[in-house]
């Protein structure tokens, strides 16, 4: 019987898989791959920032599960993971719902051999009062679209004259990469929208509040890094908060624990991640506190061979570390090409190799304003980026993970592609 190979999650890391090991495994008919996700588009996860914003139109950059499952020799299942059954290998998905909650799909049951798991990471919002409420997370293309949406609807409201809509408010909970870019590029939208001629709120009139309960942005990063960007912002007219925790979320705006009360009609949550509810303690595997499936070095799981974990879902020692493989694109780009050699090996009866997390440093957008970052290697150590040449290798980012997914010759059409369709003017999604 040909080895199954299940891939729950077709986010970066998952969807890479998938097509590697369908280009080798699945067309030489050495495995039988599935692709299991429960949409039937992928979006790569950094661009949510921009269809929020409204500078990026999601339609044009989705890519279809279906179809590149044909063109790379995998199968893909439209479901979402509910339960897991180790004695029997299978997982069990829940049934399928239309938009108008008729089930388009029934619950079911499917086989594997291996079984990777890779469904990434949701906002977490520590169980702060309200938040859920009130806030939108930007885990996916379909929250992205709804901040877009009511966004857009404050610039139709006053561009129809509602009395008291020549204002905006949005306030951004935590610093970190995409809080930052987000607020760079909700500034930006606010100059294209008046360009389009949306211009009863003018610029000047969009305030953005950025929360951060740190003592500084982009806590994650060097701190020669963070300081020219928390300043880049404040240029920009953002208004940055540090060493402020939100301790409520109300409909009106939000509160600090330091009594401080920030007014907004539109609040976005971007602080902390925590692995889906459903894998908590899944069939007896072992979990931490925030979700996360502990793998071994090999990305095993702790407590069964045929289960692999990768990605925001998985708990990875890093070797020499108290801590984990960061929860970041290209650690799950890293981890997904050691499990094309793993994989490979287990179907060989061969020794699987060990994930090492190699940090190649990291860059964050500032827009069309700037971008600033760090790259790193053995031969240059740290190498500090800024401006322009920082925004060419944020953009080589995304270029590669289309390589990755479509090869050299598709990819370069896209680029292609994207510079005709884009020409010279301002470019916003306004619907």
């Amino acid at each position: 019987m040909t080895h199954r190979i299940v891939i729950v999650g077709g986010g970066a890391g998952g969807l890479e898989l998938a097509t590697r090991l369908g280009k080798t495994l699945g067309k030489r008919k050495q495995a039988e791959i599935t692709l299991v996700d429960a949409n039937l588009t992928h979006i790569w996860k950094p661009l949510l920032h921009e269809v929020a914003a409204g500078s990026l139109n999601s339609s044009e950059d989705e890519l279809n599960y279906v179809a590149q499952a044909k063109w790379n020799h995998f199968n893909f299942q439209l479901g979402r993971m509910s339960g897991l059954d180790r004695e029997g290998k299978q997982i069990q998905l829940a049934a399928t719902l239309d938009e108008e909650g008729r089930e388009l799909l029934p619950a079911r049951t499917l086989g594997y051999d291996s079984l990777v798991i890779a469904v990434g990471s949701n906002t977490n919002d520590f169980g702060t009062l309200g938040a859920a409420q009130h806030c939108i997370f930007l885990d996916s293309r379909k929250q992205a679209e709804r901040f877009h949406q009511q966004l857009l609807n404050h610039y139709l409201r006053a561009h129809a004259g509602a009395p008291e809509s020549g204002k905006i408010s949005v306030a951004i909970v935590g610093a970190g990469a995409t809080g930052v870019e987000l607020a760079a590029e909700l500034h930006n939208a606010a100059h294209e929208l008046a360009a389009y001629g949306l211009d009863r709120i003018q610029p000047k009139d969009m305030h953005i509040t950025l929360i951060e309960a740190g003592p500084r942005v982009l806590p994650a990063l060097p701190e020669r890094i963070s300081v020219p960007v928390h300043k880049t912002l404040e240029k920009l007219g953002v208004t940055v908060m540090t060493n402020a925790a939100v301790s409520e979320v109300t409909e009106d705006g939000l509160k600090t624990a330091g009594g401080e009360v920030i007014q907004a009609s539109l609040k976005v949550w971007a602080a902390g991640i925590r692995a889906p509810g459903f894998l908590k303690d899944i069939d007896g595997l072992e979990t931490n506190r925030i979700n996360q499936l502990v793998v071994r070095p090999t990305l095993q799981t702790t407590l069964d061979d045929n289960i692999f974990a990768f990605g925001d879902c998985a708990a990875c020692p890093q070797p020499g570390s108290d801590r984990n493989v960061p929860p970041r694109a290209q650690a799950a780009h890293q981890q997904a090409s050691l499990l094309v050699k793993g994989l490979k090996a287990r179907l060989e009866g061969k020794p699987l190799p060990s994930f090492e997390y190699k940090d190649y440093g990291s860059l964050v957008s500032l827009s069309r304003f700037s971008a600033v970052g760090n790259l790193m290697g053995n031969l240059m150590g740290s190498v500090k980026l800024e401006g322009w040449l920082a925004r060419m290798f944020y953009v080589s980012l995304y270029r590669m993970h289309q390589m990755a997914l479509y090869g050299v010759f598709r990819t370069a059409m896209l680029m292609l592609g994207s510079k005709i369709g884009r020409g010279t003017e301002p470019r916003l999604k306004l619907h």
